[in-house]
């Protein structure tokens, strides 16, 4: 049963101002709730003891703090952590993966936008299921929220180091839901990250980097795997809409928002015979010369119906001594929570709507979603 209440996670403190605005509520009272709600990690309004009693009940009675309900977590044997999520107010036929990577200081939370994917990459298990539904905020938000609880639990006192936006769905096909959950990974009332420690990758949705440019400062990654446009509209079929050369326009242009110290991120997942040859590596180098990127390189982790097959490592060492040897920054992906199926392209939750889109629906429907009008 829906709630017509507002979800207090939806509100970034732009939001919540205006909120509190309707109740005659000073604007710094917005500082105030999320420092309850991120820091002391207070969901019951009526603790918040430093609002007066009148406006706890007037925003206890209009508003919410449920959350994602987790449905399974399961531990990889190099310490990654998947959960399943059950996204607020769906059934059990939805649900999302979210994945939790520690690395030395690191801890590196990876959440899913959307249910399933409309885009259709060939190499990615969540473009193979079809698309369901576009998250909320209090969704997306949510993941973190509950991670950092777990974390605490087991006594990590790093918390979350780190949030990137590679897990199930196009972020940029999610605009404003996405834009508001990162503006409180940035806030520093909530979760306090600095704005290179939040990381937005898309598969080339054009007018959502364009729409970012402005809006927010967060690091951009973007899921290249190829460097002409025949292969790449086979493997990243929105290519076909916008291709390469449009897409590293509009990156440059929001990279040149950022200031000159701040690179984007390439991500190239290595697929054996298809785009790992010596051949594609000088294409990749002639392609992103005067592009300031750091290259990450992904062989491809094995995924259920597809026919493509994981390079030789021998292959993806060759492939970036070309970069390197070119003055490109290149560093090859170690592959985590594979066992788990919790690696890149592996997640794929439950999506119930589970219809293929041809490629030139795929295409409208993502267009449309991204219009960020």
């Amino acid at each position: 049963m829906s709630d017509e209440r507002l979800h207090l996670f939806d509100l970034n403190r732009e939001a919540l101002q205006a909120f509190l605005a309707r109740l005659d509520a000073a604007p710094w009272r917005a500082g105030q709730i999320l420092k309850w709600l991120y820091h002391q990690r207070e969901l019951d309004i009526s603790c918040m003891s430093n609002l007066s009693r009148s406006l706890r009940g007037e925003i206890a009675a209009l508003t919410h703090t449920s959350l994602p309900e987790v449905l399974e977590e399961r531990v990889a044997a190099d310490g990654v952590r998947k959960f399943l999520m059950r996204p607020i107010g769906l059934g059990e036929d939805h649900a999302i993966e979210t994945v939790l990577i520690p690395d030395g200081s690191r801890n590196t939370l990876c959440v899913s936008s959307q249910v399933g994917c409309a885009l259709g990459c060939t190499f990615c298990a969540t473009g193979k299921q079809g698309f369901s539904a576009n998250l909320r905020t209090a969704d997306i938000i949510g993941q973190a929220w509950l991670v950092q609880g777990r974390l605490k639990a087991l006594g990590d006192a790093r918390g979350i180091t780190n949030v990137v936006f590679m897990g199930m769905g196009e972020p940029l096909a999610n605009f404003e839901p996405v834009m508001q959950a990162v503006d409180l990974l940035l806030d520093d009332c909530a979760f306090g990250l600095a704005n290179h420690r939040v990381t937005i990758s898309t598969a080339g949705l054009v007018p959502g980097i364009e729409a970012m440019t402005g809006r927010t400062s967060s690091s951009l990654a973007i899921s290249l795997h190829a460097a002409d446009d025949e292969l790449r509209s086979k493997l990243v079929p929105i290519n076909r809409k916008y291709p390469i050369r449009q897409l590293l326009a509009s990156a440059k242009n929001y990279l040149g928002s950022l200031g000159p110290r701040r690179r984007l991120t390439m991500e190239y997942t290595l697929i054996r015979g298809v785009n790992d040859s010596l051949a594609d590596a000088r294409a990749l180098v002639g392609l992103l010369a005067d592009v300031r990127c750091n290259i990450n390189l992904i062989p491809f982790n094995p995924i259920k119906g597809s026919h493509f097959e994981r390079p030789l490592m021998r292959s993806v060492r060759e492939f970036q001594r070309v970069l390197l040897a070119s003055g490109l920054a290149s560093i090859v992906r170690k592959t985590r929570g594979d066992d788990i199926d919790a690696a890149c392209g592996q997640l794929v939750g439950r999506v119930q709507a589970r219809r293929k889109l041809f490629a030139g629906e795929r295409i409208q429907a993502v267009a449309a979603a991204g219009s960020c009008a």
